[in-house]
């Protein structure tokens, strides 16, 4: 069985015992329970579709780790002859969870 969840504005197609990095979740600790409320749910020639969430149905993942960095990201903003550049940096922050089950 798999279900699509919104975390932090995106979408994602998870199934059971699967590992994710979703967008850092405030306040989560390691170990700590989270549950999500699918948009879908595809289980074989089944599927629903919710008007926008599937009722009587939650996906729970547990947090393997609360803060996670992504690869540095550089961009340069650079103007010929004229000795003028600026380069800025940024590293996106995650959380590691993996789904425990969808009831």
């Amino acid at each position: 069985m798999k279900a699509v969840i919104l975390s932090g504005g995106k979408q994602y197609i998870v199934a059971e015992k699967e590992q994710i990095l979703v967008d850092l979740i405030d306040g989560a600790k390691e170990g700590e329970k989270v549950d999500f409320v699918p948009l879908m749910l595809v289980d074989g020639k089944n599927s629903k579709i919710g008007t926008p969430e599937v009722k009587d149905v939650k996906v729970v993942a547990k947090i393997i780790e609360p803060l996670v960095k992504g690869d540095k990201i550089r961009a340069i903003r650079y103007k010929s002859k004229k000795r003028v550049n600026k380069i800025t940096g940024h590293r996106q922050q995650h959380s590691k969870i993996e789904i425990v089950s969808i009831k």
